[in-house]
């Protein structure tokens, strides 16, 4: 099963914005059908520093979850507030293993 490690480097003045608006798409993110886990942490040493932990059943789900409203909504809220582009790096789940 796909997961993304989903890096970000936000602009210093923009953190707290960042954290609102990331909020709100982890809360609809978890609700979505084909979604395992969609954990946001931020760096204990570089508080501009953070990681989207994405667990989706498939690929299709990953790609339904690029369509939805509150990602959309997201994207385009956080755009101008990151220092950097933002990376996403692919990973096979294996451990917990899911049961169909």
């Amino acid at each position: 099963m796909p997961v993304t490690l989903v890096y970000i480097s936000v602009k210093r003045d923009c953190i707290d914005d960042f954290i609102t608006a990331s909020k709100a798409n982890h809360e609809s993110s978890i609700e979505e059908p084909g979604n395992l886990r969609f954990d946001f942490m931020q760096n204990e040493d570089d508080p501009s520093q953070f990681v989207f932990y994405e667990w989706y059943q498939n690929d299709d789900d990953i790609t339904a979850h690029k369509q939805t409203t509150h990602y959309k909504t997201w994207a385009a809220a956080v755009n101008d507030m990151m220092a950097e582009r933002r990376r996403g790096v692919r990973h096979k789940g294996l451990f917990p293993e899911m049961k169909s």
